[in-house]
């Protein structure tokens, strides 16, 4: 049987069991804190066994793409050292919500194996639960098990959670002996042996285990059973390893291809040959590519937290073997369309978002390959120390170092050590991680007590605050209590701060005199209206709660705004941008979005363009989607933000067609409240994050005529270096003067009519579009001419250097010729003007090149100090007869000073410009002294 006819047989043959076939979830959860990656067939259905939930069917199937890298279910170091191990895989299982339990589950499973996919009873063991007696009967009374093969285990091996938390319960294992002669012994059985392993759990869910490992008796018994598609694949195609099936084998052909490698499917021994890492590697890399193909294509992405940091440790992972086969270039990306091609019918999500997947991978290996390099480099020095000093431990500080420095993960470094026969000081590394951390949360507590006062319920327990603030800005509410600077009341139209909208601003009027509200927060469902002034205690009294209106509705204009750019950011960029963050406040708002690369300037203008559109169109806001169903608001096509926690009743904010989203902040009601929409800056805040910063309405005004203000100053800037360009060109010859002096005169003239904005409207409407453009329009001119007139700038100053230094020659040739001559060689000093040292040394060579033979030696006075060069010629410097080091040290004595150089141009400096010409005046005799010596 293909792997696809094992799949469609598994699903068929429940269905005529009367179970409803289901898609799979996706692997990223929605609506579940407590997971990073879907890693059970279950997880889609926890809200059924916990009884919050339920489905149109009490029976099911699927096939569940499954992510087993972190927590409990952590099989990463084992993947590709085995042959049945993986970090993605398929779960088969079918599913019984208080309909049948134990022996329905049990007889089915042993009718699909035996009966339909006829494997060999005799090589099927089955293992229970230490206490389930009621397991352990039916699986004698109701099949044909040999009664010996039944064993009992604990709960370590028989007792299925599905993380720390969460609906548990006894499981019952079914193994197959993998041995060539079916003489499997028990001892085998969870021994982590490949002859004998495990290929369906059938999990009886009957217990909740909460935060503190209580077991509390769920409302209804449930069946969840889970089979490893692979495992299975690998039994019935009687392969020995499950990277020989239809599964894999396509993509470890494509691999072999890229790498110019063979795959021999050998186990790596205790020294493992060259072709045994070869297939490691191979290994790692086809079961890697599919974990990340499925993640990135669900909405995840590589970064340096949760999720995103598990997902760069695999990619890295797999880049790292990739060096076994000597891939020093990004390539896993390559393997994307294979894996499309085999898995793209039955979940489309990976061929839908194949190029997006591909530019992800391919970005994060070119970005690692760089990191890998430097890396391995610092590596291979730490290790080569160590065993010269006959260290078998990598100190915490170097492990630290290269996981902080330069990327690499822990496990990382514990592959290369583990080759080179060394082990890692983890306690030093977690006590720097831990000191790391801990600096990162101080100084976060600290940024959140300078910015704001907490408000914390502590023990306090208080009802929740009704909050009308969707319909009313102010109403008459109770102060139910109070402490610090927050009150408390029984009712609020104040909007408290979450979900990235800021909190509200306002008064409550009471019997004591208005108080002042600076700010809104909730602990829960309590709200805490924090106040400026100095408190009496108003506990019990009524007061009127009034929120500031313009401030709000410059928030929900904010708001309201984000929810726009979002969908116009996947329209624009495509399906797989998901918001990574936002920050609404009255005066701008920030969207923080998942995309591969720098948002370009015409798409930006699309997105904004497409934006103003929806305002202008004024689409009213969908009413009534408060506190509905949870169900409700998914079949509506509510955008869902993986991560997010959503309770029973939610809260949608809907515009036509254009945009509806899960949302519990506060909103316009209709776009064209918004007025206009303007990105102020886009940027990369983290690898796969970007950020948009924006304003709406009068803010967008505002910017409008800031823009005007700077570009005024751009303008009297580059006035003014015309002007002092001008100056300078007085220097040059009359025919260049001519020539500079029309171009700038032509750009002074374009810079006047550049100052001739139309005014800023006192309006926000669609016509700030065009004030923009135009504004734009103007700032790429203010460009074009500031490159120019620095170009400008440079050739002037270019010509003005040469016109010098050429009057300088003149002054040169006369040195020369009132040379001395001091053993057939010329001598010649003198004082030049120079502007800088290096014009002084650009002199000096001119000096040398002429004299032909002798010694040079030039000075003059910079910012008060004497400045000396001196040169000497080449045929003095072949016969060791003079070094201009030598002689300007000397020279540098009588001047109060010191220096130094080369043998053919040294330079030298002194305080007392007194004494120059006397110095000078000594170069005679300390240059005779030298060429006598």
């Amino acid at each position: 049987m293909t792997s696809s006819e094992i799949r469609e047989s598994f699903l068929q043959f429940f269905k005529q069991k009367g179970h409803t076939i289901v898609p799979s979830s996706p692997v990223i959860p929605y609506n579940d804190p407590t997971l990073l990656f879907t890693n059970a067939g279950m997880n889609q259905f926890k809200d059924v066994f916990l009884g919050t939930g339920t489905r149109p069917y009490t029976r099911a199937v699927d096939t569940q793409k499954c992510i087993r890298v972190s927590g409990k279910h952590n099989d990463l170091e084992e993947v590709g050292r085995d042959t049945y191990h993986h970090t993605f895989f398929e779960m088969l299982g079918n599913w019984s919500f208080g309909d049948y339990y134990k022996k329905e589950a049990i007889a089915w499973a042993w009718e699909l194996l035996t009966e339909v996919w006829k494997l060999p009873k005799h090589r099927l063991w089955a293992t229970v639960y230490k206490e389930d007696d009621e397991a352990e009967e039916l699986w004698k009374s109701i099949t044909d098990i040999d009664h010996s093969h039944i064993l009992r285990f604990g709960e370590k091996e028989n007792f299925w959670e599905m993380g720390e938390t969460g609906p548990c319960g006894p499981c019952s294992e079914i193994h197959i002996d993998r041995t060539p002669t079916a003489s499997a012994t028990a001892s085998m059985v969870n021994a982590g042996s490949p002859d004998l392993i495990e290929i369906w759990n059938l999990v009886f869910i009957q217990f909740n285990r909460d935060e503190s490992g209580a077991l509390t008796p769920l409302p209804a018994k449930h069946v969840d059973t889970g089979m490893g598609f692979e495992r299975i694949c690998a039994v019935l195609q009687n392969k020995t390893s499950n990277y020989e099936t239809d599964v894999f084998s396509p993509l470890i052909n494509a691999i072999c291809d890229l790498t110019h490698h063979s795959y021999a499917g050998t186990l790596p021994s205790p020294k493992p040959t060259r072709q045994e890492e070869i297939d490691v590697a191979i290994r790692v890399i086809a079961d890697h590519i599919r974990t990340l193909t499925f993640a990135i294509g669900d909405g995840a992405l590589p970064t340096n937290e949760g999720r995103g940091y598990v997902l760069r440790r695999i990619l890295r992972r797999a880049a790292r073997f990739g060096r076994t086969l000597n891939m020093h270039e990004a390539f896993i990306y390559k393997l994307v369309p294979t894996l499309v091609e085999t898995m793209g019918s039955l979940f489309p999500e990976i061929r839908t978002y194949q190029d997006h997947i591909q530019k992800v991978i391919k970005g994060e290996e070119e970005a690692f390959n760089a990191t890998l390099d430097r890396g391995l480099e610092r590596f291979e020095e730490i290790a080569r120390k160590s065993i010269a000093n006959n260290q078998r431990t990598i100190a915490g500080e170097e492990v630290f170092r290269l996981y902080d420095t330069y990327g690499f993960p822990v496990d990382l470094t514990a592959l290369l050590a583990q080759e080179k026969g060394l082990t890692l000081d983890m306690a030093g590394f977690d006590s720097l991680m831990e000191l790391q951390r801990s600096r990162s949360r101080e100084s976060s507590k600290a940024s959140v007590s300078m910015a704001k006062k907490l408000f914390s319920l502590g023990s306090r327990s208080l009802p929740p605050t009704i909050f009308v603030g969707y319909t009313e800005l102010e109403c008459e509410a109770t102060v139910i209590d109070q402490f610090d600077t927050f009150v408390v009341l029984d009712r609020t139209p104040f909007y408290a701060e979450s979900g990235g909208q800021v909190g509200d601003t306002g008064v409550l009027y009471t019997q004591e005199g208005p108080f002042n509200v600076q700010d809104t927060q909730k602990d829960a469902d309590v709200f805490g209206h924090n106040v400026i002034e100095p408190l009496p205690n108003l506990v019990g009294q009524k007061v009127r709660a009034v929120v500031h209106k313009d401030r709000r509705l410059s928030i929900m204009r904010n708001h309201s705004a984000t929810h726009l750019l979002h969908n116009a950011l996947r329209t624009i960029l495509g399906p797989h941008v998901q918001q990574a963050g936002s920050h609404v406040a009255p005066d701008y708002l920030r969207f923080d979005f998942t995309h591969y690369s720098k948002v370009t300037e015409d798409e930006l203008e699309a997105i904004e363009t497409l934006v103003n559109q929806k305002i202008a169109e004024n689409i009213p806001r969908t009413p009534g989607l408060n506190n509905i169903p949870f169900e409700e608001a998914k079949k509506l096509g509510a955008l869902m933000f993986f991560g997010d926690k959503y309770g029973d009743l939610v809260n949608v904010i809907q515009f036509g067609n254009f945009s509806i989203e899960f949302c519990g902040g506060t909103h316009v009601q209709s776009t064209g409240e918004i007025k206009y929409f303007k990105i102020i800056s886009e940027g990369s805040i983290a690898s796969g994050i970007r950020r948009i910063e924006a304003v709406t309405n009068s803010h967008a005004l505002e910017a409008l005529k800031l823009q005007d203000r700077t570009i005024n100053d751009r303008i009297d800037s580059l006035t003014y270096e015309i002007t002092q360009l001008r100056s300078i060109i007085d220097e040059l010859d009359s025919e260049k003067q001519d020539c500079y002096k029309k171009e700038l005169h032509l750009i002074a003239e374009n810079l006047a009519t550049l100052r001739s904005l139309p005014p800023v409207p006192n309006v926000a409407s669609n016509e700030l579009s065009s004030h923009f453009a135009l504004r734009k329009a103007t700032v790429n001119k203010l460009i074009t001419f500031a490159e120019r007139i620095s170009e400008l700038r440079k050739q002037i100053e270019k010509e003005r250097t040469q016109a010098r230094l050429q009057s300088k020659t003149l002054l040169i040739e006369t040195l020369i010729q009132n040379a001395r001559t001091i053993n057939g060689h010329r001598i010649a000093t003198g004082i030049v003007p120079a502007e800088s040292l290096d014009e002084l040394k650009a002199l000096g060579d001119t000096l040398r090149t002429k004299l032909q033979s002798g010694v040079g030696v030039l000075a003059t006075i910079l910012d008060g100090k004497v400045q000396l060069v001196c040169v000497v010629t080449d045929d003095l410097l072949s016969s060791n007869r003079a070094h201009a080091g030598a002689i300007v040290s000397a020279i540098a004595k009588l001047i109060n000073g010191g220096g130094g150089g080369k043998p053919h141009l040294a330079t030298a400096g002194g305080k007392d410009t007194t004494k120059l010409n006397e110095a000078l005046a000594a170069v005679d005799s300390i240059v005779r002294t030298a060429l006598q010596s």
